[in-house]
């Protein structure tokens, strides 16, 4: 085991809030993210934990949160919600279960790709190329159910390695890269914690612990990797940040608030995380 991994879960516009206040507070407060060796992104963690690779500081992706940039607009109506569940439920078999969710995406109307596609370019700030530092972004193969990573090597530009990371089934079209299609990379679990394997400390950042359907969460796949002995700290919102953040996480007003409620968290939880990656060490 060696290295360091820095792990971004998904959880929507409010969740991501949430976790750029989380980053920031824990950088201010002398944790170096830029120790990291790999960041590994789910969802909004692709799409922050793909910012952070390209140079993008912390604070700066906090502020733009406070401020109400970086605006989504992501409807979610009551009808795609029960699909999903009924789709993501309807199986005890995790195989099962994510193959269930994948047909549901692929026979969805939703809007073309190219939209998401434009939405998640503004996002990158126009960015296309893989950065230098180590990325990985995860994406879940629509037809097999398959939970795969995308990184520098790939057939993959960074921009359709985010946005099939982000295609909420349902909601937003699957995403065709290198001719298979491809749904949000937290459709089986929402941080993939368990991609960390191997690193010898891992810091992870989770807005939503909890996956939807018969997969481990984010404290199962923790405890996991603890196991196996590697020093992680699992983030995951506390009592205030759960009700800054609501049960909405597409809620745009509710940003500046997640996104305070994680700097608080990050901040008070900055000496816990290991000396690995303090600049105090």
């Amino acid at each position: 085991m060696h290295g360091t991994a820095l792990v971004l879960g998904g959880g929507g516009p409010v969740g991501g809030a949430w976790m750029t206040g989380v980053l920031a507070g824990l950088t201010e407060a002398g944790v170096d993210l830029d120790r990291a060796d790999v960041i590994i992104g789910t969802s909004a963690g692709a799409i922050f934990g793909a910012r952070l690779a390209c140079g993008e500081p912390p604070g700066e992706l906090y502020e733009r949160q406070l401020s109400r940039a970086d605006k989504v607009e992501l409807r979610v109506t009551a009808a795609q919600t029960v699909r999903f569940l009924w789709a993501a439920l309807g199986s005890r078999d995790p195989r099962r279960s994510v193959r269930r969710l994948g047909r549901a995406a692929l026979g969805a109307r939703t809007g073309p790709e190219s939209e998401l596609l434009d939405a998640v370019g503004t996002l990158l700030h126009g960015a296309r190329d893989w950065p230098g530092r180590a990325l990985r972004i995860t994406a879940v193969d629509a037809v097999t159910g398959s939970l795969e990573t995308f990184d520098a090597d790939a057939k993959a530009t960074l921009l359709e390695a985010v946005a099939a990371s982000c295609a909420v089934p349902l909601v937003a079209p699957p995403v065709t890269v290198a001719g298979r299609r491809w749904i949000d990379g937290g459709s089986r679990t929402t941080t993939n914690v368990h991609l960390a394997a191997g690193h010898r400390h891992v810091l992870a950042v989770s807005p939503i612990p909890t996956a939807v359907g018969p997969h481990p969460g984010a404290h199962q796949q923790a405890a996991q990797l603890a196991a196996q002995g590697t020093e992680i700290t699992l983030v995951t919102p506390d009592r205030a940040a759960r009700r800054a953040m609501g049960r909405d996480m597409t809620a745009d007003a509710r940003r500046p608030a997640a996104a305070r409620a994680g700097h608080a968290q990050g901040t008070a939880l900055a000496h816990t995380v290991h000396a690995a990656w303090r600049t105090d060490s």
